[in-house]
């Protein structure tokens, strides 16, 4: 692959996998997957991830994440809040398709997890409250999402999260650091081994 054609490819693509370039994934075949859906001009304004799963080691992992953010409900989010409990992060919005797949399955795994102190936060990036209100009454949610218009939530993760890729979902651990990454859709089954091996930590 001609890796200067490759690196125009992204950033006509407004960048949306340079952080692919720091996490050590198999970024040649994602990147390409992403730059095509964000040159496709098919009008769905957002670029799916390929499902990928990103696990990272704790001595590996990052910074904790130095998210503050306000929900929907009005409520705010510290950093602080994420100490001492595993935490997901969904970023979605009511458009996205494979978001609206996934926010049964999601539900069911918080339900499935709360009792262990797991807590569970969608991330709405560009929704009025009243859209995210109905996505969540439509599919029976019962976590809160941030209202991440402004893209605070996002920057706090900024290197983690591709700026265009949605659905993400990251797991934190108790210290708030990013245990994991699925890219795209997630699947049930996967999601609730990485979760299960924060919650072992």
């Amino acid at each position: 692959m001609d890796n200067n054609l490759s690196r125009r490819g992204v950033l006509t693509a407004g960048g949306v996998l340079l952080a692919g370039l720091t996490m050590g994934l198999s970024a040649c075949a994602q990147k390409d997957s992403l730059a095509e859906q964000a040159k496709a001009g098919d009008n769905k304004n957002y670029v799916a991830g390929d499902g990928s799963v990103t696990e990272f080691a704790k001595a590996d992992r990052a910074a904790p994440v130095a998210l503050k953010g306000t929900l929907f409900n009005g409520n705010e989010v510290k950093p602080e809040d994420l100490k001492g409990k595993v935490t997901v992060l969904n970023f979605w919005f009511a458009a996205c398709a494979p978001c609206r797949i996934e926010a049964p399955q999601l539900e069911a795994l918080h339900q499935e997890f709360k009792d262990q102190g797991v807590q569970f936060f969608g991330v709405n990036l560009r929704d009025e409250k009243a859209t995210a209100d109905a996505f969540d009454k439509t599919f029976k949610l019962t976590y809160p999402s941030f209202n991440d218009k402004d893209g605070s939530v996002l920057l706090s993760v900024s290197g983690i999260v591709p700026p265009g890729a949605v659905p993400t979902t990251l797991v934190l651990d108790k210290e708030g650091k990013v245990a994991s990454r699925v890219l795209g859709e997630i699947e049930k089954s996967t999601l609730k081994a990485l979760i299960s091996s924060a919650v072992a930590e």
